[in-house]
Formats: structure tokens, C-alpha cells, sequence
């Protein structure tokens, strides 16, 4: 007489196996977060130096850097870009503000705020100088020290 072998897996092993895809997870989506955090930065970036070829080219009309704002104002929302980024998306995806912080006849500052409640929101401001300098507030401590003055600090 032949003995029926059984096939399949116990509840043990599949236990296991759950357990094993659990620690994996947990180790794994903290890395996902930083990179989407990353991403979104990245974005920002390009969006910032988008603002500051739109800031140049109001220049080249008024000569002057002044009157970018909504309403003609030197400082807060661009008129002459998007005001948030992505800015690929829509206004519900944003993930920071775009703000003149200041402007005059021959400079400017403009600045890239994270949106509080999002997952940018502890990532820190990016700043763009009409020189040509950036800085990122990679500590986010609202003030830009000398080893931040790099967008990959």
C-alpha cells in the first residue's frame, strides 16, 4: 500500500514567507520616500531656474526685475510663471510655492517653499540668486549657512 504524500505549504511557512516580505517592506519604503522627497525637490529646481528665465525675460522688456508680482508687485506670487511646483501639474499636486522674495532694477531672489502637510514639508527652502548662486536650506532651519549654498548640498 502506497502513502499519500501531501503537497501544498503549512500555515508555518507561510508565515514566514508573510514575515520575511514584511521586514523587506519596512527597510525598502523608507528608501521610496527619500527618493520621491528627492524627485520632487528636483522638480522644484528646474521650476526655479524656469522662474529665473521668466524673471530675465521680463528684464529684457522693463529693463528692470521689478513688477514680476501679481498685480505688478516687486515681491510674493510671479506673475510671469507658475506660482507652485510641479508645475507640470496641477495646482493639487503642489509640492512648493514659488515666491519673489525680492526684486529691484538689477537683482533678485526667488524661492522655493515647501508645502506644509506634504511630504516636502521638513525638505527645506531652495533659493535662486539672479547671479547665478543657490542655496537650499538642507537643515531647514530657516536660515542659509555657507555649506548650503548648493542644490545638492
Amino acid at each position: 500500500m502506497k502513502i499519500a504524500s501531501k503537497h501544498g505549504f503549512s500555515l508555518i511557512e507561510l508565515m514566514i514567507v508573510v514575515a520575511i516580505i514584511g521586514i523587506i517592506a519596512s527597510i525598502a519604503y523608507p528608501s521610496y520616500q527619500s527618493v520621491v522627497v528627492g524627485s520632487y525637490r528636483s522638480n522644484a529646481q528646474a521650476d526655479l531656474l524656469g522662474l529665473a528665465s521668466a524673471m530675465e525675460r521680463h528684464h529684457s522688456g522693463s529693463f528692470s526685475y521689478q513688477g514680476a508680482g501679481v498685480n505688478g508687485a516687486n515681491t510674493g506670487t510671479p506673475a510671469i510663471f507658475a506660482s507652485y511646483s510641479p508645475s507640470a501639474e496641477g495646482a493639487a499636486n503642489k509640492r512648493y510655492n514659488l515666491t519673489i522674495v525680492s526684486a529691484d532694477t538689477s537683482s533678485f531672489l526667488i524661492e522655493a517653499v515647501p508645502v506644509s502637510g506634504s511630504p516636502q514639508a521638513a525638505d527645506g527652502s531652495l533659493f535662486y540668486f539672479s547671479d547665478g548662486r543657490k542655496a537650499w536650506d538642507a537643515n531647514n532651519n530657516d536660515s542659509i549657512e555657507s555649506s548650503e549654498y548648493c542644490w545638492s548640498c
